[in-house]
């Protein structure tokens, strides 16, 4: 059989596992068709799989790719800010280690506590707490997280979180440390003491010092972009060996003292990382569960074409973590330039596209739900709105004649997607093709992804990504994927639209200063429905995370923080002496 055959047979497959599950054959009733008890890939949803891990072994990830980036500055991209906060570096707050809800909740990391306001929320102060060390045994001082914050507006370290370029006072125009400049608004009045003075009141600052841009890097450590390689580890542990693209290894952090931190457990000796994968291969690798790989979890989720040799398998599916991913999955038009320049054109590829094709093509409805706004249902109040009530197949004659009545009846179109969304990309590619839109597909490793899409000397006419909100506001989404002021032209993140409309831009602004958050909350969903109307990205899918565990592991649940990938700072081994490596 073909690929495109054997995609066909597993989604088919997981269609009928579902809807034979729940007696319901509709679809198209949003975040109830694929979710809850009826749905097998839910079965260990807010669960923790394995039991308590025992202290010891080798714990290996299998990946098809390697990081994006490691250096905190950089680091903007889930799983990997669960892998590097809880492993290698500690951020001046963070989240409670537990599945479900309570996992959302925020504990105090570097910090004594989770920040005190003052001046009406526009100064945070955090204090240190004692006895913090790097992997030297040296101090981790207030100075080495000012540092950090610092590095992340320099241009050639691209890639990381913008909060601070959009937070701190007196930023414009910065260009970080390695020149020899400092911010005024970060403040270390003492070597535990960091204060940041903020252009307006955030009250949820404590949420954003949860990013890895507020974990210490201290200065004598500076490597440029070669940091990457080898970031200087504040947590429980570092790096061994890292041989970019193939192997990472990472050992104990002798001088991490649990008595400082209450979340990471640090059970395994050693974590090996794997990388260059093929999906399938790393699927059919845990599920057989031997040697090495009893002791294995995967990074990248598992491929839709191994959902049948998992789900109908109870043995197998106990081994399954599926949680919502609380994202939004879109695909980004290119506003900047013709033909998508053209809101007319935006308007037809709403109806051009099929989205039921996409979620089979993801693994049917076990696996994703179909998207009808920007904002996921975490920040729209459970469920997502639908302004413009497209049907999930689409409709491609009201396509043609938007495309006839704007003069682009024939259209070529580029479009670009890491490789895992290949199958994603055909049906996205066919869907278009209804309505006279002709797409060329070209695929790009994961881990060169969003280095290649953020950079407008290569950015195609459209890119397929999600995203996710970094805490529970809608601060968290909108600015970042539709406001035209974060654009960079090198290490682009989140308005990969290149969307600029100085109306959106300007009701950013009114609500970013909106007191009442519940007042608040509201206005974002109504700028949600505004922004859908110019349609400068298509909402397509809202996925779940399909990770596979081996047979040895223990400890392991799905992170709502991290968009349901495993909490690597829980998860260990049930029997260490079976572990290899």
């Amino acid at each position: 059989m073909t690929k495109r055959t054997q995609l066909t047979l597993a989604t088919a497959l997981v269609a009928t596992l579902v809807l034979g599950a729940s007696g319901c054959s509709d679809t198209k009733k949003g975040p109830a068709a694929g979710a809850g008890a009826s749905n097998p890939a839910a079965a260990n949803d807010g669960k923790v799989l394995g039991g308590t891990p025992v202290k010891g072994g080798t714990l290996t990830v299998l990946s098809n790719q390697d990081f994006s980036h490691l250096d905190p500055a950089r680091n903007w991209t889930l799983p990997t800010m669960d892998f590097g906060t809880r492993l290698l570096y500690r951020t001046l707050v963070t989240f409670k280690a537990e599945p479900g809800k309570a996992g959302s909740e925020l504990v105090p990391d570097l910090a004594t506590d989770l920040g005190t306001p003052s001046n009406g929320g526009r100064t945070w102060t955090f204090t240190l707490k004692e006895g913090l060390k790097y992997e030297d045994g040296s101090p981790i001082k207030a100075q080495d997280v000012k540092y950090n914050v610092e590095r992340s507006f320099a241009p050639d370290l691209t890639g990381g979180a913008d909060y601070a370029a959009q937070y701190l006072a007196g930023a414009e125009g910065y260009k970080g440390p390695l020149q020899g400049q400092h911010l005024d608004s970060v403040k270390t009045p003492d070597d535990r003491t960091i204060v940041f003075e903020l252009k307006r009141p955030v009250a949820e600052f404590s949420q954003t010092a949860t990013l890895p841009t507020f974990a210490p890097v201290p200065q004598s450590q500076e490597k440029g972009t070669q940091y990457d390689a080898r970031p200087f580890s504040s947590g429980p542990y570092k790096i061994e060996t890292y041989d970019r693209d193939k192997k990472l290894v990472l050992v104990r952090n002798e001088h991490w003292d649990p008595k400082t931190d209450t979340v990471r457990k640090a059970y395994p000796d050693k974590f090996v990382v794997v990388m260059g994968l093929k999906g399938g291969q790393i699927d059919d690798r845990i599920i057989a569960g031997e040697g090495a790989d009893a002791s294995a979890v995967e990074y990248a989720n598992m491929r839709p074409e191994s959902a049948p040799k998992v789900l109908p398998k109870p043995e197998v599916k106990a081994r399954l973590l599926a949680e919502s991913q609380g994202c939004t999955v879109m695909l980004h038009l290119n506003n900047s330039r013709a033909p998508f320049n053209d809101p007319k054109v935006r308007e037809a590829m709403q109806y051009a596209v099929d989205k039921e094709a996409v979620i089979t093509a993801g693994g049917g409805p076990a696996l994703n739900e179909i998207a009808t706004a920007y904002l996921p249902p975490a920040l729209s109040g459970g469920k997502q709105a639908d302004t413009l009530k497209i049907p999930p197949a689409g409709d491609p004659a009201k396509a043609k004649e938007l495309l006839k009545a704007a003069g682009k009846e024939n259209l070529k179109v580029t479009l670009s997607v890491s490789t895992g969304d290949k199958g994603k990309a055909e049906a996205i590619q066919q869907g278009l093709s209804r309505a006279g839109v002709q797409v060329v597909i070209d695929t790009v490793d994961p881990g060169a992804y969003y280095d290649v899409i953020g950079d407008l000397s290569t950015t195609p006419d459209m890119t397929y990504t999600g995203w996710c909100p970094d805490y529970p506001s809608g601060s968290t989404w909108l600015p970042f994927v539709f406001d035209g002021r974060t654009i960079k032209d090198k290490g682009n993140q989140g308005n990969y639209s290149q969307f600029r409309d100085e109306a959106t831009m300007k009701r950013i602004d009114e609500i970013n200063a909106m007191a009442d958050a519940k007042q608040a909350n509201q206005a974002w969903i109504d700028l949600d429905a505004e922004v859908m109307k110019k349609s400068p990205s298509i909402p397509i899918l809202l996925e779940r995370k399909p990770l596979l565990v081996g047979p040895n592991i223990a400890g392991a649940y799905g992170h709502p923080s991290w968009t349901g990938t495993i909490d690597y700072g829980s998860v260990g081994l049930k029997d260490p002496s079976k572990s290899q490596g």
